[in-house]
């Protein structure tokens, strides 16, 4: 028995009916997909090609010595300032005592000078005191001598005797002047001589205290070197601290997507070690100045031999709030996931204007040299007393 008409037009109404509601369902999937290209995915740009960096300051010593004692080790954190190795200070210290002594004997040295530019002050007095006797004495024999009342040596000794207290006059006078051109113009402790023997000291001084070698800035050590009874040089890297509170990001970018990538824009930060648990607020704080490859130890020579196009990456660097850093700690290398909102596209894609404000500074060195000047002060102010 074969299908009835009716039968066949309702069949074929509800296979048109399956195909138009599949038809629609896919061309409403498609307008949410572009809608939402538009809106959304447009407007981003995504890597997973990005790691967490952040300041290796590498310690080294400003004098040589030989290590005594380490105070610091790998994933211990330590404080600016903080003393992380010692070294033996038997050389530093007997170089301290000799400058020390050397400085004493300075001030001591422009204290001697002083009292004989003023010893030689008084026989200048004393010279024209003979100057005048003499010249009073051949005064009173000139006259004599024209009448035979007295010989004529005697005036001749006379004579001789100005010429003498004269040039005696004149050697206390150069001598006088010699002593004064040391000591004049100046206070003992401003006098060339200590001020030279002083800063002998001070570096004598400085030299010594920079046996215990201190931490530069606040962090976590790694990569420590260092080994007990170890002569070591100045320079020489004896360990690393890393400041995990100072961190970035390095989002390395294909350069088709750095089209519309402006400094100041927002991003978001997800890392591996804590999953979609945690985001991380960023911002765009500048692009690099060339690709990873061209900076790289051996750039590519792409003008030699076959040549084979490959996608180049830059460097995009992403700050991160200090505050979410304190929260959830990251370390340098560890892998995340960058996602930058480019709906803002008014921003500048290189610095406008230099920056005047530091990357990283430290005050632990600049005590040195108060010290210093305090133990100079002491040694030249007890030398001046006595």
């Amino acid at each position: 028995m074969s299908d009835s008409p009716i039968a066949n037009d309702t069949g074929n109404g509800k296979r048109r009916r399956l195909l138009l509601i599949i038809a629609t369902v896919f061309i409403v999937a498609g307008i949410a997909w572009l809608a939402l290209w538009w809106l959304v995915f447009s407007l981003r740009e995504v890597t997973d090609d990005a790691y967490v960096n952040g300041n290796q300051v590498i310690v080294s010593s400003q004098v040589p010595g030989t290590v005594t004692a380490i105070l610091a080790d790998d994933t211990q954190r330590v404080d600016a300032g903080q003393v992380l190795v010692k070294l033996d200070p038997t050389d530093s210290d007997l170089a301290l005592a000799k400058a020390q002594s050397a400085l004493a004997q300075a001030v001591r040295q422009v204290r001697q000078q002083t009292q004989m530019a003023g010893q030689y002050d008084a026989a200048i007095a004393a010279q024209r005191e003979n100057l005048a006797r003499a010249q009073a004495d051949l005064k009173r024999r000139e006259p004599l001598l024209a009448e035979h009342a007295v010989a004529p040596e005697e005036v001749a000794h006379a004579r001789q005797a100005v010429a003498d207290a004269q040039a005696a006059l004149d050697a206390a006078t150069r001598q006088s002047a010699a002593a004064h051109a040391l000591v004049d113009g100046t206070s003992i402790a401003d006098n060339p001589l200590v001020q030279q023997a002083r800063a002998a000291y001070r570096e004598a001084w400085v030299n010594a205290h920079r046996n215990a070698i201190v931490a530069p800035a606040s962090g976590y050590v790694a990569q420590r070197s260092v080994q007990i009874g170890q002569r070591i040089q100045p320079g020489q890297a004896l360990l690393t601290i890393v400041p995990l509170h100072d961190l970035w990001v390095d989002a390395n970018f294909k350069e088709s997507q750095l089209a519309h990538i402006r400094i100041g824009q927002k991003t978001t930060v997800h890392t591996d070690v804590y999953g979609g648990d945690v985001t991380y607020a960023g911002r765009v704080e500048g692009l690099a100045a060339g690709t990873g490859g061209a900076f790289a130890l051996l750039p590519a020579q792409n003008a030699s031999g076959n040549w084979i196009k490959v996608v180049q990456r830059v460097p995009v660097r992403i700050a991160l709030d200090a505050k979410q850093l304190e929260k959830h700690p990251l370390r340098v290398g560890l892998s995340t996931e960058v996602t930058v909102d480019t709906h803002d596209r008014n921003g500048a894609m290189l610095a406008p204007t230099p920056s005047t404000r530091a990357v990283a500074q430290t005050t632990v060195y600049s005590a040195d040299f108060a010290a210093a000047d305090a133990a100079a002060d002491a040694i030249v102010k007890a030398n001046l007393s006595h």
